[in-house]
């Protein structure tokens, strides 16, 4: 039975009672009995109508209570404008750090994409983690067999990624690009702003050339101009016409700025795509059949795999592991962000908790000073549930001050955040505040209100508060106590969990920042040079290359320019692939994979132009061209593992990779004239690396990037460089100039980013912790004063005290960092489960962090023991 009920039955049986005894004494007076209970019905009225009086007067009591209550809130939160001001300013960080995280939260994982039916639409991927390869694409030919073999997929889009020169939109320059069939759009469900998309009438080797714009690249570069429509552009050796610009949307498996169809591709006609099953550079979608569920296309798509795997031993090694897997287009979009956000939405609970902690221990010293108001209150007849109500009041004021300035501030760290998160997801540029930032905020404070109401105990009528009320000095009790210490345990654990986590941030940054690279970085300027290739052989190619370096290398300030075919860590995921290859002293065993080896084309001087020694043998030179012997160069790595205890100068390597072969690298024996020092240009803390150098003479050219030294500013030779090149020829794209030592820093903002965000919370977090440290340390300094004055009477030393209260302070800092360890060890482990690529922070992160916190509570702890040191005997003593 309900409460609301129960009383009704109550009020409902009293009245019963007061008109039966009404009409009981009326009777006795001689009436008769139908006249007594008629008068008894008037005097008392009717039970109904009693009732409804009743309630209704409770809703206006209520009411009425809770204006009063807000009114005295006002008037004790005035009359106390140093507390108002430090809780609601500690609560703002926390509801506004929350507020702005959950609507980023919100932004790119909730928030439902422009595609068409976007839960019908699935991402395909092929996997070989046995040789740690968690996306190796498709081909064309595994493509052909999976759309004969399933019937779940209604249709198949496919996306591939290649870099085009562009010439015919304003200046000449190089474009990532997205080669697709006519189907891709209408399985993504995307529709054109301008113009039109892809579709079947742009497929095959006859079609015209058809491209469409990306909506970022049209309104950017192009100036959102409506006449691009129609426009002639040359896309390396092919031309092309803008057929239309795509909505705004996410530009996923890449970025690119033009979307275009498969015949502007030579490669994507070439035998090696059409048939060549190893060939995979193809990201692959599909759209549900209908009534088909994700799970049901899951099976379908690995029995269609198991059969193509058999049927084609050859292209499926058993050690590579080669899987089939399929998701949601959303949840492929947003897994790069989702740890990322998900741990930034962890690190603001533990903001959240620590502000609140913070506000607790602000509120329960209050209480305690309040004692003697409040146990006078209860003493006049106050219940417990009124003087709660009037603490509930006082804090759901507090809160929501904070929670409107913690609002107020939250779009401006919204739009922080989202540039910070642009770099995981592109949603995060799409963001805009909206109402879920006052919801959550408000949400946030009736929380913070509700529990920071019921924090302090309350005195009773009885109670030894109560009866106590003269006393002029701060009693606290040891329940009080106890509190204040674990509000402040809690505020260090929290602390101690965000500070371990950006010490292993900074520690990751720093050893990436400090790593020996082996290249003269500072003094190498690296330029984008793509060769618009229309009508050129690729001997036309080579020989346009080789003079650009002759020409550069007779400007001033030069010491020295080469080819080479990737900048290093900026390229990487565009030409980074590594390739099978063999030694002439290598013996393969049957069912075991070939090493695998970088695949690098330069010219000679490279080595010279980035600083790297050729540690044995010779560099590449003029005469090393198609009609002498192949010759290559290795890295140090490579010798050392593939000729140990002897010099590999002289033996042979030859690429087995199908791939290598289909690009031209024919399984010939090639001969190694030299061996240079490993140069890791994939990853930003160098380790062993196994690279093949072929010189330019023999070498593919799939990329075009000139490297300079320098004694002089390198960027002073931007423009000369650039006149140089556009000498050769007027529409030769020149970009993305830059310093390696730029390249690698460019390079590095994620993780610059990462360190400074979470640094920035650790910070913070810390702030508030030692606040909160040193306020509970005042206030029990100042509840004992009596008891200093009193030591120090008796002749106790002053630097007794200082220590005490230090060490106290220290305690509580060792208690919350070793609570701190234990839970973010926790909560490591348990999100290492969800999140593979979470890493534990090592021994000198924590134990750097550590030492801070215990170190910075010392510190806090200072100014109270000080307090304590100088109290005044006699002026203690007085208070008694």
């Amino acid at each position: 039975m309900s409460g609301h009920k129960r009383n009704s039955e109550d009020f409902s049986d009293e009245i019963k009672a007061h008109i039966e005894n009404e009409a009981q004494r009326l009777r006795d007076l001689g009436m008769s009995e139908a006249e007594a209970r008629e008068k008894a019905q008037r005097t008392f009225g009717n039970v109904t109508g009693a009732q409804e009086s009743f309630y209704e007067s409770r809703r206006w009591l209520f009411w009425d209570h809770l204006s009063r209550d807000i009114r005295f809130a006002l008037r004790v939160l005035r009359k106390s404008p140093g507390f108002t001001a430090v809780a609601v300013l500690t609560l703002a960080l926390g509801i506004g750090a929350n507020a702005a995280i959950f609507s980023l939260v919100r932004g790119i994982l909730l928030r439902p994409l422009v595609n068409r039916d976007e839960d019908r639409i699935i991402y395909i991927r092929e996997t070989a983690r046995g040789i740690g390869n968690d996306n190796t694409t498709f081909s064309v030919p595994e493509i052909h067999d999976l759309k004969a073999s399933t019937h779940t997929i209604s249709e198949f889009g496919d996306f591939s990624v290649i870099g085009f020169t562009m010439a015919g939109l304003g200046e000449p320059r190089e474009v990532r690009a997205g080669v697709v069939g006519g189907s891709f759009f209408d399985v993504m469900g995307l529709h054109p702003v301008l113009g039109r998309l892809l579709d079947a009438r742009d497929d095959g080797p006859g079609a015209a050339g058809a491209v469409v714009l990306t909506y970022r690249f049209w309104t950017t570069a192009l100036s959102s101009d409506p006449t691009v429509i129609g426009k002639t552009v040359r896309l390396s050796q092919r031309d092309a016409t803008v057929v239309g610009v795509l909505e705004p949307s996410i530009p996923y498996p890449t970025e690119t700025e033009i979307i275009a169809n498969v015949v502007t591709s030579p490669h994507h006609l070439s035998a090696t795509m059409v048939t060549g099953r190893v060939h995979r550079m193809t990201e692959l979608f599909g759209r549900l059949a209908p009534g088909m569920t994700l799970e049901q296309t899951r099976t379908d798509l690995r029995a269609a795999y198991s059969s193509i795997t058999a049927q084609h031993p050859e292209a499926y090694s058993k050690k590579a592991n080669f899987q089939i897997e399929a998701r949601l287009l959303r949840d492929q979009i947003t897994a790069g962000a989702r740890t990322i956000l998900i741990v930034l939405m962890a690190a603001s609970v533990l903001i959240f908790v620590i502000a609140c902690s913070n506000v607790a221990n602000l509120i329960l010293a209050r209480t305690v000073r309040r004692e003697n108001e409040l146990a006078v209150r209860a003493a006049l007849g106050a219940s417990a549930r009124a003087l709660r109500r009037t603490l509930l009041a006082e804090s759901l004021l507090v809160c929501m001050g904070g929670a409107a300035l913690g609002v107020a501030t939250a779009p401006a760290l919204l739009n922080v955040l989202a540039r910070y998160a642009s770099r995981y997801s592109v949603r995060a540029l799409e963001l805009n505040v909206d109402a879920t930032v006052l919801w959550v905020g408000a949400l946030l404070a009736l929380i913070a209100a509700v529990l920071l109401a019921y924090v302090p105990s309350l005195p009773t009528a009885g109670s030894p508060q109560a009866a106590g009320t003269t006393s002029g000095g701060v009693r606290v009790t040891g329940s009080t106590n106890r509190r204040l210490r674990a509000f402040a345990v809690i505020q260090i654990a929290a602390s101690f969990v965000l500070l371990a986590g950006a010490s292993m941030l900074a520690k990751t940054l720093l050893a990436m920042q400090e790593a020996r690279i082996g290249l003269d970085a500072r003094r190498v300027l690296a330029i984008n040079v793509p060769v618009l290739g229309a009508g050129k052989s690729e001997q036309q190619v080579r020989d346009f290359y080789k003079e650009a370096i002759r020409r550069v290398d007779a400007l001033p300030g030069v010491d020295g320019s080469a080819f080479g075919v990737m900048t290093p860590w900026r390229d990487v995921g565009r030409i980074d692939p590594k390739f099978q290859f063999s030694t002439d002293r290598y013996v393969h065993a049957s069912g075991e994979d070939y090493p695998r080896a970088e695949y690098r084309v330069i010219s000679p001087a490279y080595f010279a132009a980035l600083g790297v020694p050729v540690l044995e043998g010779r560099d590449f030179n003029a005469l090393d061209g198609s009609g002498t012997e192949p010759v290559v160069i290795v890295s140090q790595s490579l010798a050392q593992r593939m000729f140990p205890g002897e010099d590999a100068i002289g033996h042979h390597v030859i690429w087995v990779d199908p791939v290598v072969q289909m690009m031209g690298g024919a399984p010939t024996p090639r001969r190694i004239i030299g061996i240079a020092a490993d140069i890791d240009d994939t990853d930003m803390i160098p380790g062993p690396t196994l690279t093949i150098y072929t010189s330019i003479e023999r070498g593919t050219l799939f990329g075009g990037r000139l490297f300079i030294h320098t004694r002089a500013n390198p960027y002073s030779l931007v423009t000369p460089v650039t006149q140089t090149i556009r000498a050769l020829s007027a529409d030769q794209p020149v970009e993305r100039a830059a310093t390696l030592e730029d390249v690698r820093a460019e390079v590095l903002t994620p993780d610059r980013l990462n360190t400074i965000v979470f640094g920035v919370f650790a910070g913070v977090a810390l702030a508030i912790a030692l606040v909160g440290v040193a306020g509970v340390l005042a206030f029990l300094v100042s509840a004992r004063t009596r008891e200093f004055g009193i030591r120090l009477a008796l002749g106790a030393p002053p630097e007794r005290l200082l220590r005490g209260v230090i060490a106290q302070g220290a305690a509580i800092a060792a208690i919350g960092v070793a609570a701190g360890g234990a839970i973010g060890y926790a909560l490591a482990r348990f999100a290492g489960s969800i999140f593979g690529e979470l890493r534990m922070p090592g021994a000198l992160p924590v134990s750097v962090s550590a030492a801070v916190l215990l170190a910075a509570a010392a510190v806090a702890s200072a100014w109270p023991a000080v307090r304590a040191a100088r109290v005044d005997p006699l002026v203690a003593l007085k208070h008694e």
